[in-house]
């Protein structure tokens, strides 16, 4: 059994970031999202101005490896209070390489991302909500680990384009593994 070693990423890992998104956003998302909203979202999420933008928005980035080889990347934000009063943060990516999927790895990052939520946590319980394209896969993924369907929504994010999501979400207490 391969043995991940999981990093937090600082502004000087956001090019192994980029450079993994070209391969793991392109492959997720080439048979749901148009040529031309692909290279819209690649740019306002993984472009080296717009990954350091979010790292100064709070986002924290941590990156899986395998030796020395990127695997995979999770990185969650902060969001505040939830209007019922709950600490929420957002689960805004999680993404492994095609090569390293159904070895576990997308668990672990799942799992590293439900510790940094309480690591910022005093008092749990807290939620992380997270963004899903209605037909990825990942859905099935996401239920497996506990996570339920919260809403459903078509979101502009400009140039015309939309995401067309499931909200997520999960409740993290004390005694969530």
């Amino acid at each position: 059994m391969i043995e991940y070693k999981v990093a937090r990423a600082g502004e000087e890992d956001m090019q192994l970031v980029h450079n993994m998104a070209e391969i793991v956003f392109r492959h997720t998302y080439r048979e749901i999202l148009s040529a031309e909203q692909m290279e819209y979202m690649m740019d306002w999420m993984y472009s080296l101005p717009n990954l350091r933008r979010q790292l100064d928005e709070g986002h924290i980035y941590h990156i899986a490896y395998d030796g020395e080889r990127p695997c995979g990347y999770v990185s969650v934000q902060p969001e505040g209070i939830a209007e019922d009063g709950m600490p929420l943060y957002h689960l805004q990516k999680i993404y492994v390489l095609p090569s390293e999927q159904g070895k576990g790895l997308g668990k672990i990052l799942f799992r590293t991302a439900v510790a940094v939520v309480r690591s910022l946590t005093p008092q749990l319980p807290a939620r992380m909500e997270l963004n899903v394209n209605r037909n990825n896969p990942a859905v099935g993924f996401y239920r497996h680990l506990g996570m339920d369907i919260l809403c459903e929504g078509d979101f502009h994010i400009g140039n015309g384009f939309y995401m067309n999501d499931y909200i997520m979400g999960l409740e993290i207490k004390a005694d969530l593994p």
